[in-house]
């Protein structure tokens, strides 16, 4: 899960996955980056963090860090939230085979339609909920694909 900062929407999302994959008895690894090194070492933002909760997801002791090339060998999808996100990753792609791990994370609910997730930083309550929900549909598409494979 890949968002600019690390604190707000990838954190988030990886929470989300975490419960669900939990839930549902999969065995895979979850993580998530910034783009960018503005808050590497930082936990989640206190509203992300408050609105997991809200939701019984804990993502209080996630730290922020920066995503590096190591991640096209360590993970087999990389689900950015935005089109600069994605960008930013490819940019970073060595060939083929890591361009085709990144993917919009809101392609799983809106195939093709490349939807960004907002940013809610510069937002108030309702856009760390709006994200949050968008988030848990696409969480629950990639459960389901997945526990398919």
């Amino acid at each position: 899960m890949v968002c600019l900062g690390n604190i707000c929407r990838s954190p988030l999302a990886e929470g989300i996955l975490r419960v669900k994959a939990e839930k549902a008895g999969l065995d895979v690894e979850i993580d998530s980056a910034g783009t960018s090194n503005y808050h590497i070492g930082e936990h989640p933002d206190k509203r992300t963090i408050s609105n997991a909760a809200k939701h019984a997801v804990d993502v209080a002791k996630l730290k922020a860090r920066q995503f590096s090339v190591n991640d096209f060998d360590e993970f087999d999808h990389i689900f950015v939230m935005d089109s600069s996100n994605y960008a930013d990753v490819l940019s970073l792609a060595r060939n083929d085979n890591d361009r085709r791990k990144v993917e919009m994370i809101l392609n799983r609910v809106y195939p093709g339609s490349d939807m960004s997730v907002p940013d809610p930083y510069f937002g108030g309550e309702q856009g760390f909920e709006n994200v949050f929900i968008l988030l848990d549909k696409a969480c629950d598409v990639i459960v389901s694909s997945l526990h398919k494979s």
